[in-house]
């Protein structure tokens, strides 16, 4: 359903609140799942190495699917039982047409927000007791920053072909896609272990106000 209809979350400090949330990010997951494999299959004619990195994305983000949706039936609940938004994929339709469009605003935009909420939400989860869903969120940390930095990779490797500016270009692609606009706090660290530069990080700042 569209995002503005999902049910507001509940307190995490129940178990039914803690299966929406879990089930909540489930959701994003199985989302990431298609989005690498559409990335792989839509796009003729790039390196080898493409194809390869978004496979084993696919493989890595069908783990952390996994992982939640077994956390989730601890919580007596499975994926599927709450609703979900169809936000993540409205996005591919959009970039369908440009394999520099999808890598500048999937994995550089859609997934680096989670780079971003990770840590919060790991807190909120470990402060509400439940630890195993805490170290679920570690893992899927730790694999985001490899993701992103793949989509920072090949970004780069496009603008180059082209001769484009990567910050340049960015800006114009997330204003003429209409990508959401993206709001600190900033994960600056996971950030640049992904791969953004300074150069990128200034104008995400700047432009978040």
């Amino acid at each position: 359903m569209a995002p503005q209809d999902v049910e507001r979350r509940r307190s995490l400090h129940t178990p039914a609140g803690r299966a929406a949330m879990i089930h909540a990010l489930c959701h994003i997951e199985f989302n990431a799942i298609n989005l690498a494999l559409d990335a792989a299959w839509r796009f003729a004619g790039m390196p080898p190495g493409y194809y390869r990195d978004w496979l084993r994305v696919a493989d890595e983000e069908a783990y952390h699917f996994t992982l939640l949706a077994d956390h989730l039936g601890t919580l007596g609940a499975a994926y599927g039982d709450f609703p979900a938004h169809n936000s993540l994929w409205e996005m591919t339709d959009k970039t369908a047409g440009d394999v520099l469009a999808r890598m500048a605003l999937v994995p550089r935009t859609l997934e680096a927000r989670g780079l971003d909420a990770s840590p919060p939400v790991r807190a909120r989860l470990a402060g509400a007791g439940d630890h195993a869903a805490a170290a679920i969120i570690d893992i899927i940390l730790r694999d985001e920053v490899g993701h992103v930095a793949i989509g920072n990779h090949w970004y780069r490797w496009l603008c180059a072909q082209r001769g484009l500016d990567p910050v340049a270009t960015y800006a114009q692609l997330a204003g003429q896609y209409r990508a959401p606009k993206l709001r600190g706090p900033f994960n600056l660290d996971a950030r640049r272990a992904a791969g953004f530069d300074e150069d990128e990080l200034a104008w995400l700042e700047a432009s978040a106000g």
